[in-house]
């Protein structure tokens, strides 16, 4: 991965080598969208609830911790449901831009615990989400929630780690 610029805020993300487990989500997904990762930017803020709370309130007027916020470089989506999102294009440096992510890890501590999943996984299958969303993909509708959620389980499949929507 080119450029993957990591901020931690909360110390409890070393203990779960956040830098590996992105560097690793985020190549996997473009790999799979036949997209070159050394070419690709993404800063990434591990922080904690209280964070993510203030940005969700700032940027979604929504003011509380959710585990997982993107904020695409530009507006990629569909031009209808279903369909794929706009290609991300180079820049004249020959890098793609994509945006920001922000991982909480109160709230995905709190989700893994609750579904009996590995917080590692977890926090992978979120990454991907993430970056996804810098794709252009969204969950807005039926038809892109199926073709996000379908691209979710794919590379997380070939990364090795189960369907994430499956239901035990």
């Amino acid at each position: 991965m080119e450029t993957l610029d990591i901020a931690i805020e909360d110390a409890r993300w070393e203990s779960l080598d956040i830098e590996t487990l992105a560097v690793d989500a985020v190549t996997a997904t473009l790999n799979v969208l036949g997209l070159d990762s050394a070419t690709a930017e993404i800063s990434l803020l591990a922080c904690d609830d209280r964070r993510i709370a203030a940005l969700n309130a700032d940027f979604r007027d929504k003011a509380k911790p959710t585990n997982v916020l993107s904020w695409p470089s530009e507006e990629r989506a569909a031009t209808r449901p279903g369909a794929d999102p706009q290609p991300a294009e180079p820049g004249p440096d020959g890098m793609i831009e994509l945006g920001d992510i922000a991982i909480a890890y109160d709230t995905c501590a709190a989700e893994a615990g609750a579904a009996g999943k590995e917080m590692a996984h977890h926090v992978t299958h979120l990454i991907v989400h993430g970056t996804l969303h810098l794709l252009g993909y969204d969950h807005e509708t039926e038809p892109d929630a199926a073709l996000m959620e379908g691209l979710e389980r794919k590379i997380l499949g070939k990364m090795g780690l189960d369907d994430p929507y499956r239901e035990d």
